[in-house]
């Protein structure tokens, strides 16, 4: 087989990669270890930056985003039984986030790739990237029993943390920088309305909790937990009993609850990868770089490292520009540590770190001061609804 861009990973970026290419007239190729069901069955966030809204719809499958997702024009902030909101239109010009779960946008990309004919191959076992530091860099994988080999131009590697990609990158040339957590959040997927028509961030003395939602009868919370904590530790009730202590009373005099439908504890961590790229080898989200989900940043972040490579290789097959080649990951990690602060920052301010007072009372002296200064809430909205891309020139 051959393709001029090979991408790895059939996930949301590597489906919007290889929507904006194939719109542009460059072959790819997708290839995906997982079934179809079992990518669509993660469940993600799922709220957007404008950014990549305007990525989602340039790639042709904005339509149902568009028709059912909600715009959210403000975020709040509570600590101190208080709730200060974050007015995110008015603050950054008018920019907003959509509300739009990460498992529907990987519906529709791949509802997109399949009307224009994209080749996406599921259930490719043992892939393996070659010789990508030479002018004929190749992928094998074996499908259906049979070993098939890919030649291409280029390798972009969207195959997530624990994919092929990065793990194939020199040891010598690669380094990397991790801050792990040492807590999880503990969510739950109701069939119940929203607490509130926005996203609602709290600091409470007992521990984390957020208020966030997938539509106006599908609602999803959080609250943190102990690493050491079993989703069989925690029944609905003890789950809703904890999220309620954690909220302002009156938010949580009007939660409404009901069974979960999916609850799972996940680890928080920050991760970045550098260099990006390794001869016609590029890292394109998770496979480079991990944020914890406080800021919203997960998918946005991988979208404008797609934004990037996007530009990057239109300008080479279009314009001859291979110089933009070697710029890809400076683009990229410039951004990604301005998210990764952001992210870290949110988390920081936010949790509880540990029972040191002291501690405590400068996380909410930095959550008073931010919110009660018009540059501290303009630094929190810019950053909440994502900084501009960087663009290819």
């Amino acid at each position: 087989m051959k393709t001029q861009v090979a991408i790895i990973g059939a996930g949301p970026s590597g489906l919007l990669l290889g929507q904006l290419l194939h719109r542009q007239g460059i072959d790819t190729v997708i290839l995906e270890a997982k079934s179809p069901e079992y990518v669509l069955g993660r469940i993600r966030a799922g709220v957007l930056e404008q950014g990549t809204v305007e990525l989602i719809r340039e790639a042709g499958a904005g339509a149902r985003m568009d028709r059912e997702g909600h715009v959210h024009e403000g975020v709040t902030l509570a600590f101190r039984g208080r709730r200060e909101r974050i007015d995110l239109k008015n603050l950054t010009g008018g920019k907003t986030v959509m509300v739009y779960g990460q498992t529907e946008v990987t519906h529709d990309l791949m509802d997109a790739r399949a009307a224009a004919g994209g080749i996406s191959i599921y259930e490719a076992k043992d892939v393996a990237v070659h010789d990508f530091d030479s002018e004929q860099p190749r992928v094998t994988f074996v499908k259906n029993g049979e070993q098939v080999t890919l030649e291409c131009d280029y390798i972009a590697g969207c195959d997530g943390f624990h994919g092929v990609s990065r793990q194939s990158a020199p040891r010598d040339k690669l380094k990397t920088f991790e801050r792990v957590y040492p807590f999880g959040w503990l969510g739950v997927l109701s069939r119940t309305p929203p607490v509130a028509p926005e996203l609602i961030y709290a600091n409470h003395e007992r521990g984390f909790a957020l208020c966030s939602q997938r539509s106006d009868v599908l609602s999803r919370y959080y609250v943190q937990c102990s690493l050491d904590d079993k989703v069989e530790d925690w029944s609905d009730q003890r789950f809703w009993d904890e999220l309620k202590a954690r909220l302002p009373a009156d938010v949580a005099a009007s939660l409404v609850t009901g069974p979960s439908i999916e609850k799972s504890i996940a680890p928080l961590r920050s991760f970045v990868a550098e260099p990006m790229k390794f001869g016609r080898m590029f890292l394109v989200g998770d496979a480079a770089h991990i944020v914890p989900p406080t800021g919203a940043k997960g998918l946005n972040l991988a979208a404008s490292d797609v934004y990037t490579l996007y530009h990057v290789l239109r300008k080479t097959y279009q314009e001859g520009r291979t110089d933009l080649l070697d710029k890809y990951s400076d683009i990229c990690l410039r951004r990604i540590w301005k998210a990764e602060r952001f992210s870290w920052w949110m988390t920081s301010v936010l949790h509880k770190l540990s029972d040191d007072e002291f501690g405590q009372r400068i996380q909410l002296a930095d959550l008073d001061y931010y919110t009660g200064s018009l540059a501290g809430r303009t630094t929190i909205a810019e950053n909440y609804v994502g900084l501009p891309y960087e663009k290819i020139e």
